[in-house]
Parts: structure tokens; C-alpha cells; sequence
């Protein structure tokens, strides 16, 4: 088990591929947990490996959550545009 983590190091968290910079590691019942700032959740240290500079995002958990959000606003707005459609308007009058 990796129990040389460090805040400060960079991380990738081999299951996922998720790279992030450790902010703060824990021990709970035996385990070493690292949380990383890109996702802002603890893992567990004996599945992160060293990652390199390169390898790491520095868009930040906030950063991302509010793209989200802009991104859900968007697909509302879409929607709602669609909602409104007459579909009269874009078919050929007398049929085909």
C-alpha cells in the first residue's frame, strides 16, 4: 500500500484514469485515503500512481460544475425551443 502520498503530489487514480492534485490524505480503519482536488472525493492510496505535471487538469471541480450547469441551461433552453416548434410550419401543404 502507497502510504507516501503527499498534499501536494499528483495522482492518478488507476481505475478511472481520473489525475488530480492530493489536498489532503486521511487514515480511517487501516486504509490511507487521498483527496484530490479535480474530483474533490477521497481514494484509496493502494489504487493512485504518480502522474505527471503534464497529465494533470487544472480545471477545478468548481469549474466543472458550473460548466455543467451551463451546459443543463442550454439543453432547457433547446428544449423548450423545440416545445414551441409548429411542425405545420416545416411540412409540405397536401401531403406527399
Amino acid at each position: 500500500m502507497n502510504r507516501s502520498v503527499k498534499v501536494g503530489e499528483i495522482y492518478r487514480y488507476r481505475p478511472t484514469g481520473t489525475v488530480g492534485k492530493v489536498e489532503d490524505v486521511r487514515e480511517e480503519q487501516g486504509k490511507v485515503w487521498a483527496l484530490l482536488d479535480y474530483t474533490k472525493l477521497f481514494y484509496d492510496v493502494s489504487y493512485l500512481e504518480p502522474a505527471e505535471e503534464g497529465e494533470y487538469r487544472k480545471s477545478s471541480y468548481k469549474d466543472r460544475r458550473s460548466d455543467e450547469q451551463s451546459n443543463l441551461r442550454s439543453i432547457e433552453e433547446l428544449q423548450k425551443a423545440l416545445r414551441d416548434v409548429d411542425v405545420s410550419d416545416y411540412t409540405p401543404s397536401g401531403g406527399g
